[in-house]
Formats: C-alpha cells, structure tokens, sequence
C-alpha cells in the first residue's frame, strides 16, 4: 500500500516511510491510496473470528507488502493482550471499555501497534529515530509504555504543564531509559505547534531522523479501528442500527471508526462528543471551520482546539458537506453538564465512568432524542482513576487503584521544563 500527502504537494510513499516520517515534506498528513472493502460474508460471520483474526484481515491491505504475514499477525497479537469489552447500561445505551491495556487508555493500541512496526523496520538498522510526541494526557503514557526499550528508538513526549492528571503525568515520567518527558509552559496546542515545527525545521532534521507517534501517524491512527470491530461483533446480533459517540479532541479515533466504516463495517452513523472545545459542532451547524485556541477542561485528553485528523475525516467523505453530515453528527457539553452524567451514569446504573466517556454519554443522549430506534455505543477511553480528583470529587465514592497505577504511583517524576521551539530544538540536539 501507498500513501499520499492530503495537501498533495509530495510524492507518493510506502508504508513504511509514512510511518518514519509521520508527515509528508509538504507538511500533508498521510492518507492510504486505497480502500478496498472487506467481503460481506467477513462480517456476517465475524462471530467466528478471534480479535487477532479480525485486526489482521482489517489491517493487513495497508501495510503489505512491507511488513509480512507472519510478522504481521505476530504484531497484531502482542498489540491485543487485554480485554475489550461491551457493558449495557439501558436498552439504547452501551459503553465499550477501551482501558484494559497497560496505561488503561484506548491509545495503548495505537502505540502498541506503532512500536512494534517501528521496531521491524528498524531491526537491522543502526541509525537511531526519536519518536517527537505531544500529549494532552493519554498519548504520553501509552506511547513512553508502547516504545519502551525499542531498540533505536528514542522518544520525547512534550505535555502542557498543569493541564494533565496526575496520574497522567507519572505515566509518562517515570519510565526513563528511552522516555523523556518535556513539560511545557503552555496549552496542548502549543506542545503540537512546536512538534510539527520541529518536523518542518530542515536545520534539524538534517541532522537526526524524527517521527511521530501522534495520530497524524498513519500507523498510530489506523489501529483505532479494530475495537469498532470488536463492538460491532459482540452488538450485532441484538440491535439493527448500531451508532458510536466518541469523545473527540484531535478526531483521530473518530476518523478510524470512519475507516472501519469504509472497509464495510455496517455503520451507519458517528457521534463526535466535544467538551468546550468545539470547532466540529461548530462546522456542522455553519459550515466554518475556524480552529479556535484550546481551552482548559476537565476531560482535558479532548481540549484540542485545532483537530489534525479532521482533514482525514473530509477526505473519507470526498470533501461533501452533506455526505459528512449523513454520517456524523457533534454535540458540545460544559464540565457542569459532564459532572452531572458522571453523576446520572453512577447513580442510575452503578457504572463509574471517566469525564471523556462521560462526554460520549451526553453525545449518545442527544443523538437518541431524535433517533430513538439506535443503540448508541459510548468509547468509555480512559479509566476513571486516571481522573480521581474529579470522578470521587463528583460521585463521593472512594475507587479503588488497579495495579497498572499503583504501579506508577510511587515513582519519581522526571520531566525537563521548556518553553519555546528554541528550547526544544536544543534539547533535541544535545
């Protein structure tokens, strides 16, 4: 498979060079030169497939030739290790659980996926490749976890100071070896601008191999679209019309449930759940798209005020206003709102849900007014103790920590502070 730069303005590339470059030299994401759907008999007998079974055949057409079978189905299975259950809450409403990975957050296996195709292309390769990575909270651990003692490969996380959760935090600083941590003087989108500048900056590109493990990286964002799958094949069989709110901030797990949408998985209709941070629903109700800076919330892994995926998500619709709207719709919701469904999910079903599923809930409840037929699936993205002091503030119950955080709880923070392009170029050059 080949990719092109969506600003169309480079060459065509493999797989493998999307994935070690992460953008195209025009500065474009990259985008696979085509979609082939999977046969219908795929998903009507998908009941018959293992998780490992499913993730190969979706992916498999956009990374062959490079990567082989057998190294393939290999990546596909250490990348799948943990659970990815549906939970019912009501007739209308279900959660799929996306936090049973090693930093409980659904980017576990993007990252996964990402490092171990990293690590086979760099196998018998001597030159080093520092993965450059912006977080607003979840990215950081999953990526510092996936690419840990990869051979070759280095990695810089920058995060937005005071605007992660604690826990968040000590994911992604408290690994050393190959993990560095960049705590930044600003917001996420001022961790972004300095990464894509660093990619752009030929001064230092000429002088060490950077990438990315964001999702503007084609093979951290296209693994997204397994669990969709997994969903699609735990629900199908009791509810006709399938829907997915996903709580969206840099929309690239939105735009891969598009792509498992492409491949023929029979759904119909996406909900992006924002928090203030609302371009999209913006756009759809006025057909603008006027990217706005980042405000500060309590679901603070969406508090992205320039979304890079949102270009894929145009190009999957052919860049038609009317067939994206007939297939997604956006809902914007308040931190008050979002403290009163973490408060209605606990309350009226006993389920604790974190302040990103809680948004995707809101979502599923305003999709459901004037779709009352739906069953709407909520990505419940992060577990809630990545949120303590908000989820016990909210629902006055103590949680219990599971021992992927109480792991990391104890440790000691170790984080370089940064605040401008100048400073992050000359820590990447020391």
């Amino acid at each position: 498979m080949n990719y092109y730069s969506l600003n169309h303005k480079a060459p065509n590339t493999t797989f493998e060079n999307a994935v070690v470059k992460g953008l195209a030299p025009d500065k474009g994401l990259y985008f696979p030169e085509s979609i082939t759907p999977l046969p219908a008999d795929f998903f009507e007998n998908i009941d018959d497939l293992s998780n490992t079974e499913i993730a190969f055949t979706a992916i498999k057409q956009f990374v062959s030739p490079e990567i082989p079978d057998d190294i393939l189905k290999t990546i596909v299975e250490e990348t799948l290790s943990f659970d990815f259950p549906v939970v019912k809450l009501n007739d209308n409403i279900s959660t799929l659980e996306l936090f049973h990975g090693p930093t409980m957050a659904f980017k576990d296996v993007g990252a996964r996926f990402m490092a171990r195709c990293l690590g086979y292309f760099n196998k018998d390769n001597n030159n080093e490749v520092t993965v450059l990575v912006a977080t607003s909270g979840d990215t950081g651990g999953a990526v510092a976890n996936g690419f840990l003692g990869v051979k070759g490969v280095n990695v810089v996380i920058l995060y937005p100071s005071g605007k992660v959760s604690d826990i968040q935090e000590k994911q992604l600083t408290t690994l050393g070896q190959n993990i560095k941590a960049l705590e930044i003087n600003g917001t996420f989108d001022d961790c972004q601008a300095m990464v894509k500048t660093a990619f752009l900056d030929e001064s230092l590109t000429s002088k060490m191999q950077l990438t990315s493990a964001n999702s503007i990286n084609v093979a951290r964002w296209l693994p997204q679209l397994f669990y969709f799958m997994f969903a699609y094949k735990q629900l199908h069989k009791k509810y006709e019309d399938i829907v997915f709110s996903v709580p969206s901030g840099n929309f690239g797990n939105i735009c891969a449930g598009m792509m498992a949408q492409q491949l023929g998985l029979p759904i119909k209709h996406f909900v992006a759940s924002n928090n203030a941070n609302n371009v999209v629903t913006r756009y759809l109700i006025s057909k603008l798209y006027e990217p706005k800076p980042s405000v500060q919330t309590i679901s603070n892994a969406m508090d992205v005020g320039a979304p890079s995926n949102f270009i894929r998500i145009e190009e999957i619709y052919k860049n038609n206003f009317e067939t994206l709207k007939e297939n997604l719709s956006s809902y914007s919701f308040t931190d008050e709102e979002t403290k009163t469904a973490l408060l209605e999910i606990n309350n009226n079903y006993g389920y604790v849900a974190d302040p990103h599923g809680a948004v995707g809930y809101l979502g599923c409840k305003a999709y459901l007014k004037e779709n009352t037929k739906a069953h709407c699936v909520f990505l419940e993205t992060a577990h809630p103790t990545k949120f303590l002091d908000v989820v016990e503030e909210v629902i006055k119950e103590k949680q219990p920590l599971p021992e992927q955080i109480q792991a990391v709880m104890g440790k000691e923070k170790e984080a370089t502070v940064i605040s401008t392009y100048e400073d992050l170029k000359g820590f990447l050059l020391s």
